[in-house]
């Protein structure tokens, strides 16, 4: 493992909605290294930044139109520059959002492929081999080019598929993963990569990393030489680079080229009831009371999180680590369904757990979703991806825009949690956020790969709930519950308390945990 990780905390910034330097209303890449000493004190020492690149944004960015050059309304190639230059001088590292398995339709690539005429970039996408063909399963676009066929689809209309190749071989268009067309298209993403590692970038995200080879295996066993290729080639010319994958899949990413794979949000996995279960669907009701772990009168026991999450981080432990999130760009803000009280809480526990968690910006102040018309292909994440909060004021201290070119509108309640105002307050979420981070980088013990070991994990009892483990020869433990809960862990004699949120007592062997506490010993 890159011996960075093993104290890094990410923070993930949707590029267009966080600083907003030039007043035109969008996020810029000056915005974002102006944040890095807001940053760093937040107690985040790494960056993950949504797609910055070239694009018509139908999608967000996730639809690039040049992997080589950011996207004007960001800035330019030297602004990022300088955020990799200044991040470095801090201490700090910078991942990117690599989107592989697609581009725009307005890409040179695709603009090539489409042509009647065979040329270099005729199979760098997926073609039928006629216009009235269909997709063998897959979504497919045809009569949109002059090219004889139909092109596959990832995911929107404009998001042609790049061609990696087919595990299974259904119809004659289709090439092996080993064809020279398939082959072309890996190392079109490693000279992207090459270029943006040599520019001073620390490593990417990957997004849809498990979409590569259509008709693939079910262990996808052809996208994964293709991850083991790429890492190889990392290890070989950038070795302290990292890889983190959008899979939710560890025993297939972990052990395939990945550092990193996400715990991702899914109806009723183990994320889900630890931190979003809410009543109703999640994307059109999100602020139902819930039953999620974390909430006060859920009844939820940690098993509904334990019984998905640790036979993947058993079977990955010594492979890569396998991360936290407390939200991200296209899941609900979970203060939607948590109050302050159980968002305090839960970040503890996610902070204190094995990996590297990720903290989505505005969540250290409990940013509020927003019920929103769809922007850019958001849809119901749209939500989720407001301008930040800094200050009282106007926009919220985003920007100088006139309201009415912001972005997305900023949280229009009187309330609306700023940055500024919870720095002033040493009892607010932000307060609470920056003090976990520093106990956790002052401990050797909650790094991301140190030990781990499930130390009490009752079944729910009403209010009885509790949660306990080991990390190292530290001890942590949570209770959400609204009552006070007693765990009998056979402390040693002179075991303390060194980390409480809400009330934390030694007695005996016992811990005796206060309603919605937290509490670290040692």
């Amino acid at each position: 493992m890159k011996q960075w990780l093993k104290d890094a905390v990410f923070y993930e910034i949707y590029p267009q909605s966080f600083c907003d330097t030039n007043g035109d209303g969008i996020g810029d890449l000056p915005g974002i290294t102006s944040k890095l000493d807001y940053i760093k004190g937040l107690g985040c020492n790494a960056l993950w930044i949504n797609p910055c690149f070239d694009s018509p944004f139908k999608d967000a960015g996730y639809d690039v139109r040049d992997y080589k050059k950011v996207a004007p309304r960001y800035g330019t190639n030297e602004d990022l520059a300088q955020l990799f230059r200044t991040a470095h001088e801090k201490g700090m590292h910078v991942l990117l959002d690599l989107v592989p398995g697609h581009t725009s339709e307005e890409h040179p690539w695709f603009k090539a492929s489409s042509q009647v005429e065979k040329n270099e970039y005729s199979g760098r996408y997926i073609w039928t081999d006629h216009c009235f063909a269909g997709g063998d399963g897959m979504p497919f676009i045809g009569g949109e080019t002059d090219r004889n066929g139909t092109y596959i689809l990832n995911f929107f209309k404009c998001q042609p598929a790049l061609n990696y190749g087919y595990g299974k071989i259904h119809e004659v268009w289709q090439q092996p993963t080993d064809a020279p067309d398939c082959r072309a298209t890996v190392e079109a993403i490693k000279d992207v990569m090459r270029f943006w590692l040599a520019m001073g970038c620390d490593g990417f995200r990957v997004d849809m990393a498990f979409s590569l080879v259509k008709n693939d295996t079910h262990h996808k066993k052809y996208t994964c030489a293709i991850w083991r290729d790429i890492a190889a080639m990392l290890q070989e010319e950038y070795p302290q680079a990292a890889l983190i994958s959008e899979w939710n899949a560890p025993r297939l990413a972990l052990k395939n080229g990945f550092d990193m794979d996400f715990m991702l949000s899914g109806t009723h996995n183990g994320y889900d009831w630890l931190m979003r279960a809410y009543d109703g669907t999640m994307d059109s009701n999100p602020h139902n009371i819930g039953k999620a772990y974390f909430c006060k009168d859920s009844g939820t026991g940690i098993d509904k999180f334990l019984d998905d999450w640790l036979p993947s981080y058993k079977a990955t432990h010594k492979d890569g680590l396998y991360c936290l999130i407390t939200c991200n760009h296209d899941t609900i803000r979970p203060a939607a369904g948590l109050t302050t009280d159980e968002l305090r809480i839960a970040y503890a526990m996610l902070f204190t757990m094995p990996g590297a968690p990720f903290l989505y910006y505005g969540d250290e102040i409990g940013m509020r979703y927003q019920k929103l018309p769809t922007k850019e292909g958001g849809y119901f994440r749209t939500g989720s991806r407001t301008p930040m909060q800094w200050a009282p004021g106007k926009n919220l201290g985003f920007s100088d825009a006139a309201p009415e070119s912001l972005y997305l509108p900023v949280d229009p309640a009187a309330d609306a949690p700023t940055v500024a105002q919870q720095q002033e307050d040493p009892n607010s979420l932000w307060h609470t956020v920056q003090s976990i981070l520093a106990f956790r980088h002052a401990h050797r013990d909650l790094d991301s790969d140190a030990p781990f070991k499930v130390l009490f994990a009752p079944k729910a009892k009403g209010d009885y709930r509790p949660f306990a483990w080991r990390r190292g020869k530290l001890i942590c433990a949570v209770n959400p519950a609204g009552a006070q809960a007693e765990l009998p862990l056979k402390l040693k004699e002179g075991t303390r308390t060194l980390f409480v949120i809400g009330s934390a007592e030694v007695r005996g062997e016992d811990l005796i945990l206060g309603d919605q506490s937290f509490a670290v010993l040692g």
